[in-house]
């Protein structure tokens, strides 16, 4: 149970952060931290303005992040929603890298181009796409990340006539070189055998020690295919409503945009922001010892190691001076 969880994992950086910021702990104790921390890991904000390598090192890490990803920016795709301006952003590649490095500041450019490979078919980087496209993309990409380039290994093998039985299970770094690389005298618009392709597939899955989707799933996906691409593999994967709900990280298309715990919350942050607007030209005075406090209390959060939290402070007063002499 402790291998299947990555308990270890978990303990180890609890230790390590303890002792990275053992001074400031020691003013509440240690008992108090680890109850946060793993509170944290519990609801999925641990991954929070964490380095790549933590949050990639579990499958509960990634399904955290893409959760997190989608809380934060769903409004990106929200048609004529209540907080969209406009009605419906597409952005670039290079857009959605800039949006994941907020939560993720080392997060790898390679990944993000590899999820938008997947909506373009390998089209120019630099075209647009809606929000749910990439993210729906991006999901299969980052949470099966070893699985595909395994799968890549494979659609290649079977392009050139390799046997299809000889399975060879790459590591997180092998098989790139090869990747979405097809032979001079094979079109991408053959494909390949549809069931000789999931017989490889199912036997990968089986010796396979990363996350891999429901074989079963995926042979109800291929069941209806007699020849595929590598990239309508991909793309069939990412619209699958089935192996979205298995996976577990976000809700179905249809519920993309809903979110009524952080409506409410966002719904909290325009009320204090129209109080502060409105509650001037309402005083009966204009002095200003009647003006509100402009630093209003944050909103509660769940604990994120303390190093980020001075870093994210010092950043937040910065922020509010350039505010206060924007205004004046």
């Amino acid at each position: 149970f402790a291998a299947q969880r990555h308990v270890l994992t978990y303990m180890e950086d609890a230790v390590s952060q303890l002792l990275e910021n053992r001074e400031d702990i020691s003013q509440y104790g240690i008992a108090r931290f680890f109850t946060e921390y793993f509170n944290s890991v519990r609801q999925g904000t641990h991954i929070l303005f964490r380095e790549f390598s933590f949050v990639q090192a579990t499958p509960h890490n990634r399904a955290s992040f893409l959760r997190t990803f989608w809380r934060c920016f769903r409004t990106v795709g929200k048609n004529g929603g209540k907080y969209s301006s406009i009605c419906c952003y597409l952005l670039t590649a290079q857009e959605y890298h800039c949006l994941l490095q907020l939560l993720c500041p080392d997060f790898p450019m390679e990944l993000t181009q590899k999820a938008a490979r997947i909506v373009l078919m390998d089209d120019a980087m630099d075209c647009l796409m809606s929000f749910s496209d990439f993210l729906f993309a991006f999901q299969i990409q980052f949470y099966y990340s070893e699985f595909l380039e395994s799968v890549a290994t494979i659609y290649q093998d079977l392009l050139a006539g390799k046997n299809p039985n000889t399975v060879i299970v790459p590591t997180s770094s092998s098989g790139q070189h090869r990747q979405r690389q097809l032979p001079n005298d094979c079109s991408p618009l053959d494909g390949v055998e549809a069931s000789l392709f999931y017989q490889c597939l199912e036997s990968l899955c089986d010796r396979s020690k990363y996350s891999c989707p429901p074989s079963a799933l995926v042979k109800e996906m291929l069941s209806s295919a007699q020849r595929l691409t590598f990239y309508g593999f991909l793309m069939a994967l990412a619209k699958d409503q089935g192996i979205n709900r298995a996976l577990g990280a976000l809700p179905d298309k249809g519920d993309l945009f809903l979110d009524p715990a952080m409506d409410q919350e966002l719904e909290k942050l325009v009320a204090q922001v129209s109080g502060l607007s409105v509650s001037g030209p309402t005083s009966s005075s204009g002095d200003a010892a009647n003006l509100p406090v402009r630093n209003s209390p944050r909103i509660n959060s769940p604990w994120k190691p303390l190093h980020h939290r001075r870093k994210m402070d010092a950043e937040s007063e910065g922020s509010n001076e350039e505010t206060d002499s924007s205004e004046n």
